[in-house]
């Protein structure tokens, strides 16, 4: 989906224009995958702009930092800040926001310790990734022929911008075969998470999705369908996921912030009913969770001021 420019782009502590928002051929991120990022949204609502899970998003982007021994130079609360800045700066009502830090221009070679790091927050209008109709039409997947990391190869509790070489080639092999996402297995043989969204499937009548021992990113947006799920009285666990489980799903889809939720019809052209019952009430009430329409969740809900 193409990028529409917004007026700033916060970088290093203070907002610049966005054409100004420039790194040099030898930032060292850009040569060996060293960074992290978030992919936050803001919402419409009745009282302004308000960022979803704003705090649980920047601390999980303050953990990756640390798995990877990036020490961050901004505070958790610090970036909650800047985000609300960028966000307000836009004047939009609703958009997309990618806080990234990485290592920056001034070092070459492997070791990072020397590296100073630059962190930069940047929003813009974006739809829903898979589609915005793709909680009711549903999208269709393929098991991907690479494999998901490993916990001691590539770290997946950190959302680092180097295992996204993983996604997208598994990405780009599902487009190429006419399908819309993968879905990638670990070395196990177990499913651990799509490209860039966490999997449910409904099985027996209750929905299991992965858990982080499988390969999956521990998804903000997972945990909040896992809330919305029980509170809306469904059946939910953590549980491993075989290629045959997704076959045989009574319903099943996929959620992220990016891809909000979306259904899925079918897995490796084997039809799943579509929208089930469960994915079409968990994904109406996620889209009034993430807009203040629900008393429960309100804390959820940040807004800009």
């Amino acid at each position: 989906m193409p990028i529409t420019p917004t007026p700033k782009i916060w970088f290093n502590g203070e907002l610049i224009p966005w054409d100004d928002a420039k790194i040099h051929v030898l930032t060292h991120s850009l040569h060996y995958g060293m960074g992290v990022f978030e992919g936050i949204r803001a919402y419409e609502t009745d009282d302004g702009p308000a960022v979803f899970r704003l705090t649980d998003h920047m601390r999980r982007f303050d953990a990756s930092a640390r798995i990877l021994m990036m020490d961050l130079p901004y505070s958790v609360d610090e970036m909650v800040q800047a985000v609300k800045d960028t966000v307000r700066s836009t004047g939009l009502s609703s958009c997309y926001i990618r806080p990234i830090a990485f290592y920056g221009y001034g070092e070459m070679g492997l070791n990072t310790i020397p590296c100073e790091v630059d962190v930069a927050i940047a929003c813009w209008p974006w739809g829903a990734y898979l589609g915005d109709d793709a909680l009711t039409t549903g999208v269709r997947m393929k098991i991907s022929s690479w494999f998901r990391h490993d916990h001691n190869i590539m770290p997946p509790a950190a959302k680092t911008t180097g295992n996204y070489v993983n996604s997208s080639l598994a990405k780009v092999e599902a487009l190429k075969a006419g399908y819309d996402e993968a879905i990638l297995l670990n070395r196990a043989g177990m499913v651990a998470e799509c490209t860039g969204e966490n999997v449910f499937v409904a099985r027996n009548g209750k929905l299991i999705t992965p858990p982080l021992s499988a390969g999956a990113l521990e998804g903000i947006t997972q945990s909040t369908v896992i809330a919305i799920a029980r509170d809306l009285g469904f059946e939910v666990e953590l549980g491993d996921l075989s290629r045959s489980d997704l076959y045989v799903a009574e319903e099943m889809f996929v959620c992220g912030t990016a891809a909000e939720v979306s259904s899925v019809r079918s897995v490796d052209d084997r039809e799943i009913p579509c929208p089930g019952p469960m994915t079409l009430a968990i994904g109406e009430e996620y889209q009034r969770v993430v807009r203040g329409k629900v008393d429960r969740y309100k804390d959820w809900v940040e807004h800009v001021g």
